[in-house]
């Protein structure tokens, strides 16, 4: 079961590419190394050589650009991890637990500070896209809207114990023992979804 893709935007010129490429490196380290995504435009623009204007224009203020800096951060590097395969899904669930933990400290900053209400839309619209597929395969047959408010119910479901355990658990964060988490808390779901299935009552 695969990730459904992002929307893809239209094509960028290079120069943007690169300026844009820049500025979420920028915004990962300053973010990761200071604890706090309160990062000075200025700060932001120095590291990622462009000027204060690039920032402006491209992303038209600083949580817009730090918040996109942490969803290109999950497509980069936790979606091609999801790819391929079709085994259950403790892979999927420890590559995604390994994510978030070895960048605890920029989604910690990112959850606690000034965009963590952007944040965590965006994250719950990220993992929506993981979790559609797999309310399809959970709940079978449905109309469009029943999959989208499913997929919302349960991303945000995740989102916020994800959020919770980048926020609060105790260092060094465990992704196996958090992979079990999810894993058990996914067990619950099927069970229910199988009792129905076979016409008994949950």
């Amino acid at each position: 079961m695969h990730p459904e893709p992002p929307q893809v935007p239209r094509p960028l010129d290079r120069r943007v590419q690169r300026s844009r490429a820049a500025l979420f490196s920028a915004a990962v380290r300053l973010v990761s190394e200071r604890g706090t995504a309160a990062i000075p435009v200025t700060d932001l623009a120095a590291v990622a050589d462009v000027s204060r204007q690039v920032i402006y224009v491209q992303f038209g203020d600083r949580e817009s650009l730090l918040v996109e800096a942490a969803i290109d951060l999950v497509r980069r590097e936790l979606f091609p991890q999801l790819e391929g395969g079709t085994e259950a899904g403790r892979r999927r669930a420890l590559a995604t637990a390994r994510h978030f933990a070895h960048h605890r400290s920029f989604y910690r900053a990112m959850l606690t500070g000034s965009c963590a209400f952007a944040m965590t839309r965006a994250l719950n619209g990220v993992l929506g896209s993981l979790q559609r597929p797999v309310m399809r395969m959970l709940f079978g047959e449905l109309d469009q809207a029943a999959v989208e408010d499913l997929t919302a119910f349960f991303s945000g479901g995740m989102a916020a114990v994800i959020n919770d355990w980048l926020i609060d658990g105790e260092d060094p964060l465990d992704p196996e023992e958090f992979t079990d988490r999810l894993l058990r808390l996914m067990s619950v779901v099927t069970a229910g979804q199988h009792l129905r299935a076979d016409g008994g009552h949950v």
